[in-house]
Order: structure tokens, then sequence, then C-alpha cells
């Protein structure tokens, strides 16, 4: 995986096929045609394609054209047998509705992010890509699902600490209710997910440090919102 706001500069060319002779990390492979190189049969991510400097797309353009690509040192690195992923947010800004009756919601996103990938992507580019899969916006079913695996995370910390947790559908449903709509997607579940459980545990932590949790029920309802319960150790009298 290769975060390309990481490759925002000019030089960061050197970071994929290594820097040329005479400068400052010769000795040090390419990152990405090293690891390429090595194992030809990966699968290499590309997060926000659209962060990338133009040279270092043209990089890619020549490994999406040719299917291999020259490293400073000369060797010759295949990427036949590789599969190259690419993300983007591109067109997730825009807010544009459907026009006609026959669009559909999900025509509409997927005219979008090929409009917007138009105008960060050269014609020559996205010519040589070989699928563009857009993903629909996430709605109140899958933001339930997303809290559900949050909680459990804390399920499993909370555990370490010998501290039982527990949720019910009403806790999921309210966070998924409370997140859905927004801006940021599932941040926003996080963040939530952050001020009304894991802020309000920690709390209760430091409040009974004297005499320690031992189970943490996790609970809504529409008017006060996440409602946490909690049963401390029974305290032990040394005779």
């Amino acid at each position: 995986r290769l975060d390309m706001s990481e490759f925002m500069e000019k030089h960061s060319v050197s970071r994929i096929i290594g820097s040329p002779p005479g400068y400052v990390g010769y000795d040090e492979a390419g990152q990405l045609t090293e690891k390429v190189r090595r194992r030809p049969y990966s699968v290499i991510l590309l997060d926000e394609i659209e962060k990338a400097h133009p040279d270092v797309m043209n990089i890619l353009l020549q490994i999406l054209d040719e299917g291999h690509i020259t490293d400073a040192h000369g060797r010759n690195v295949n990427f036949e047998n590789t599969i190259l992923v690419m993300t983007s947010n591109a067109g997730s800004e825009r807010k544009e509705g459907a026009l006609g009756f026959a669009r559909s919601e999900t025509d509409v996103t997927r005219e979008k992010a090929l409009k917007a990938l138009s105008d960060f992507l050269r014609p020559e580019f996205l010519s040589r890509v070989d699928e563009i899969i857009v993903f629909r916006q996430l709605n109140e079913d899958d933001f339930e699902k997303i809290a559900h695996l949050m909680l459990d995370e804390y399920v499993g910390t909370l555990k370490e600490r010998g501290i039982l947790l527990t949720y019910d559908e009403k806790a999921t449903r309210w966070l998924a209710h409370n997140s859905v709509g927004k801006k940021s997607g599932a941040r926003d579940l996080r963040n939530l997910i952050r001020r009304q459980v894991e802020d309000k545990i920690a709390s209760l932590i430091v409040e009974n440090s004297d005499s320690p949790l031992s189970a943490v029920s996790i609970t809504a309802d529409e008017k006060a919102g996440i409602r946490l319960g909690w049963l401390k150790e029974p305290v032990r009298v040394k005779t």
C-alpha cells in the first residue's frame, strides 16, 4: 500500500524507481520497483491517486502502458503479473441532482466520479485502466454494520483489562442514525463513537479507579442518546 499523499513532490519519483547515480539514496532500491521485483505476483494499492505529482503519474502511465519499467539501477522490473488498484475520492464533493426520469442515483454518482477523474487524469491514463468501479453511498444499514465492527474493537480492548463490554441494537441503531447523511461518511461515525462511547468509558474507568469495573453495557434512547451501565468488582476485605 502506497499513500499517494506522500508522493506530492517532484523528487518523490525516486521513491518509486530509486534515486539516480550521484544522488542521496542511490544505494537504496525503489520503494515500488524493488517489492515487485522480489514478489512479481502482488497487489499494489495506490491510495488517493489524485494527490500524486504529475511526474509520478508519468511513471505509473509507463507501467500501465508497457507492463514494465527500468529502475535507477538499470534493472528491468516486470509488472505483467501485478494488479494495480487505485483509489480516489473524486466526485464525492459534487452536489448535482439527476436530470431526467431514466437516470438512477447510481448512474448520476458514476457520471460525477468519471467527470471528476477526467479533471486530473489524462485521457491516455484513463484509457489504460481496465475497470473503474464506483461505490455507492453508505446508507443507514451500512452505518449500523460499521458501528458493530467499531464497538467490537472496544470489546476486545476492554477484555484485556478484565472488563466485559456489551451493547444492544438500540445503541448501534442510534449511532448509525446520527451519523448517516454527513459529509465524511464513516469518519463521522468514528468521531461520534469516540465522543459518545470511548470518552464516556474512559471517564468511568478513571472515576472508579479505586474499585475497578467488571462490566460495562451500552444502550441508547432517542432523548438521552447513548447511556452506559456498569458493574464494579466486589470489594474483598482481608481479615
